[in-house]
């Protein structure tokens, strides 16, 4: 292996593949291995070898990620580097892999492919002849040296230049002086190169060099260009020589890369700068005293903490949050009359004009219309601002079906009042630590949605929206809901303490509004500490307002048309709204006028397509597939277009249909995405006075149809009520079966009472119910009816589905004044206090045995 006291590598050598990094002859240099070619050659030659000659390696540059290795061999560098492995270390974390200590030993360049599988052998040749290298870095130049001499001589002048700028009291710095002096001047290039920072692509340049001469004009430019680094670096710092350690002594950004010598000495000037700037920050934060108590005491631990520990980086970044934190930066609102400051949610929806989609631009168009009582509320709370500065910020919960606008109505208040908006989504959010943060003595903890959502804005007077608060789950990690208690009550949250900061924060500035589409599945104590607004659906009439003000623009502007190619007349956005979206929002609304507009797109295209051709050859007009003429401008959407583009209608006026049979009758019920229309139907067959329920129906449902029998059975001679043979006992004989249509749908609660005694009272008696009638209401046992919620829902379901007459209880009469003033005078309510009354008003004529049919005065309690 040897020879007149040089090196002689074997002729075949296994190849490593080295996707990092670029081995040079002289240094050492660790390389990691995970590839399968390159496992192969670990584990088969490296490992299994016995002799100093198995453990030398040829290590060729690759270019192309190891994790794409195929079966394919990459196209090899033309110049490679024999090593010697001094050390092989096997770890199975996070895969199975190899890590390589080798030090370079000359060049060769590859002659022949011996296999390529499973690993690389390749024939080699030696181009670097160790031998020849016997002149010292310090002889000077003989003449005989010529302009290789003079390379070498200005190459090792640089060199002690560079060593000169470093502090020799460092031993790293040292050891390299003395090695200076003591290599022989052909592996200078090589060693310096691989030492001083430079990108793999100049080392393969040096690499590549095989004559000496190119190799010492590769690495000079190198090596000059990182003395000149050192100098602007020591000018821009204006250091003095003898503080030259604390800058220079770099392993992230100095001299050396950290390859062939251990350099462990930290940048400790770089470390007291980045202390002092970060103290400097948490002065000047305006925070708090208790908060900059623990700031200090941090900060005072993280001065005596190294840097390798686990804990200076947790400390670090808890200090950076500490000061990014806005503890006293708000956002300054501007004086507005109340008229200009509630112009985006356009309080005052009679001063648009009837079609504001030609006179308003996209970004200047009104955000709203309809939604009073939430322009209401948020008008009273710009009011007491003007008046009072110091305003706490309130906590309101917007409830409403989905699409009615409840999450833009909070982006345009935070318009309104000029701050900024952060949305946190909480729907199926589980653990508390989402909210109140993770404690610090956890790995990967970090700050609860609330702080960091402060960060965020930089501000302490933002506009929360906790979107989906009845949507929040619970697990073994906590309670988010009970986790929001102290964020929503403005008797605490001035005090907000998340577990990552551990101090107090002052959240009572900040705008919280909460939505959600019931109360019923949020806990009392959350629902006790926010404002209630409901958001209810809008009326037939609003939808057609907004459907023209606002959502027909956005489509438009969404499928690149313009009014004057399509014009959606009023009568088929009734039609659109009445028979394809029976809907509390408009999200459904939306999406059909979308799909008009992608067709009529699709006509506006093939007629630009037809244009274009005959203008490009008049004389063969057919030549894109014989289209039709270019369609008429605009596209006018008439039923018959509605039809073909949307199909046939989903929902039809079925409510006097259904109602031509006694024993059927009309309902009002509630969900949580609006109101609905109701069908409750009963028949009577020979059996043993049994009752059979149907539909889904709750508990609370399934008592209501119990306390209908009741007392329909204990009135039947009053209502001359008989069953089929002719006893007065309705039940006697008879099996009732009662059946609430769409059965797949869970329904319950106490609303459909006074529907279910109408419909069983119209079976017993062969009446048929008026078919322009709908009811809710709660009945109890002695006959009276009883408040329900809803009201508005309810009765804008009812006027979707063309009913005139609603029977409502009479405690419910007080909700009315929430509707519009046009569906008040398009239905006829009907306000009961006892069943007697829906028996009346239900039926033509009244019924028989109703308060409105007898002759005696009917007895009232005398206390």
């Amino acid at each position: 292996m040897t020879s007149g006291g040089g090196i002689q590598i074997p002729s075949r050598l296994p190849l490593l593949l080295a996707h990092e990094g670029v081995l040079l002859p002289g240094s050492t240099v660790r390389f990691s291995v995970d590839s399968p070619r390159n496992m192969q050659l670990v584990s088969r030659w490296l490992l299994k070898g016995t002799s100093l000659k198995s453990t030398i390696i040829g290590v060729i540059p690759n270019t192309r990620d190891p994790e794409h290795d195929t079966d394919d061999l990459p196209t090899l560098h033309k110049i490679g580097t024999a090593g010697i492995a001094v050390q092989v270390v096997g770890s199975n974390w996070p895969k199975p892999h190899y890590t390589l200590l080798i030090t370079g030993l000359c060049r060769f360049s590859v002659t022949g492919l011996l296999k390529e599988r499973p690993f690389v052998l390749a024939e080699v040749e030696q181009l670097d002849k160790l031998e020849q290298y016997t002149t010292p870095a310090t002889e000077g130049v003989t003449a005989e040296d010529g302009e290789l001499g003079e390379l070498s001589q200005k190459f090792y002048q640089a060199a002690v230049q560079l060593l000169g700028m470093l502090d020799m009291s460092v031993p790293v710095v040292a050891k390299f002086r003395r090695l200076l002096d003591s290599l022989p001047r052909e592996t200078l290039p090589d060693v310096v190169a691989s030492m001083i920072r430079t990108s793999n692509k100049e080392k393969l340049q040096v690499l590549d060099a095989v004559s000496l001469e190119e190799r010492f004009k590769k690495a000079l430019p190198m090596l000059t260009r990182q003395i000149e680094g050192l100098k602007l670096l020591q000018k821009t710092r204006k250091i003095s020589p003898d503080n030259e350690k604390r800058v220079l002594s770099v392993r992230k950004g100095g001299v050396f890369p950290g390859r062939q010598f251990n350099l462990d000495e930290e940048d400790e000037d770089d470390d007291g700068d980045d202390t002092a700037a970060l103290e400097r920050k948490v002065h000047t934060a305006n925070m708090p005293e208790a908060a900059l108590r623990v700031c200090l005491k941090e900060l005072k631990r993280l001065k005596k903490m190294p840097q390798s520990m686990p804990e200076y980086a947790l400390t670090r970044n808890y200090l950076d949050l500490m000061v990014e934190l806005p503890w006293s930066k708000s956002t300054k609102e501007p004086y507005r009359s109340l008229a200009s400051a509630s112009r985006p949610l356009h309080f005052c929806d009679t001063r648009l004009p009837e079609h504001p989609s030609c006179s308003y631009p996209i970004g200047q168009r009104p955000h709203h219309y309809a939604l009073e009582k939430l322009k209401k509320r948020v008008l009273e709370y710009l009011a007491v601002r003007q008046l009072k500065t110091s305003l706490k910020g309130p906590i309101l919960c917007f409830v409403g079906p989905p699409g009615v606008g409840k999450t833009s109505v909070g982006r345009s208040i935070a318009r309104t009042l000029g701050r900024e908006f952060h949305r946190i989504a909480l729907g199926g959010v589980c653990d508390q630590s989402d909210i109140r943060g993770h404690r610090r003595t956890y790995v990967g903890s970090m700050p609860g949605r609330i702080i960091n959502g402060l960060k965020t804005v930089g501000v302490n007077n933002p506009v929360f929206l906790l979107d989906e608060v009845d949507k929040l789950g619970k697990s073994l990690q906590g309670d988010p809901a009970a986790a929001l208690l102290e964020v929503l009550d403005p008797e605490q949250n001035h005090s907000f303490t998340d577990h990552y900061l551990n101090v107090a924060f002052d959240l009572s500035q900040v705008l919280f509004i909460a939505t959600a589409n019931t109360t019923a599945t949020i806990p009392p104590a959350l629902l006790d500490r926010m404002e209630v607004l409901q958001v209810p659906g809008y009326t037939q009439e609003e939808r057609v307002e907004i459907a023209h003000r606002h959502l027909i623009p956005n489509q438009l502007e969404q499928h690149g048309l313009t009014p004057q190619q399509l014009h959606i007349p009023q009568e088929t956005t009734q039609d659109i709204i009445s028979r394809y979206t029976r809907e509390a929002g408009v999200r459904s609304l939306e999406r059909k006028i979308g799909a008009i507009c992608r067709a009529v797109a699709v006509k506006v295209a093939e007629g630009h397509r037809a244009t274009t051709a005959e203008a490009l050859s008049p004389d063969c007009p057919t030549q894109l597939g014989d289209k039709a003429a270019p369609p008429e401008m605009p596209i006018v959407i008439d039923h018959i277009a509605l039809k073909d583009i949307l199909g046939p209608p989903l929902f039809e006026i079925e409510v006097s249909e259904r109602l031509t049979l006694p024993g059927v009758a009309l309902g009002l019920a509630w969900t949580p995405l609006g109101g609905e229309i109701m069908f409750v139907e009963a028949s009577r067959t020979e059996g043993e006075g049994q009752l059979t329920l149907t539909g889904q129906l709750g508990d609370i449902m399934k008592e209501s149809a119990h306390l209908a029998i009741s007392w329909l059975r204990a009135n039947a001679k009053t209502y001359q009520l008989t069953n089929m043979v002719g006893s007065s006992d309705p039940l006697e004989g008879s099996d009732i079966h009662l059946h609430f249509p769409a059965g797949a749908v869970t329904k319950d609660g106490p609303s459909a009472g006074v529907t279910i005694v109408t419909c069983l009272a119209s079976l017993f008696s062969g009446r048929l119910v008026r078919s322009d009638v709908a009811m809710t209401g709660e009945i109890t046992l002695r006959g009276l009816v009883l408040p329900v919620g809803g009201i508005k829902d309810k009765v804008l379901a009812a006027h979707r589905a063309g009913v005139k007459r609603v029977i409502l209880p009479k405690r419910n009469e007080k909700d009315l004044e929430e509707l519009p003033a046009n569906i008040r005078a398009d239905l006829d309510f009907i306000t009961a206090s006892s069943l007697d009354e829906v028996l009346d008003a239900a039926f033509d004529g009244g019924f028989p045995g109703t308060a409105s049919t007898r002759t005696h005065p009917q007895l009232t309690s005398k206390l």
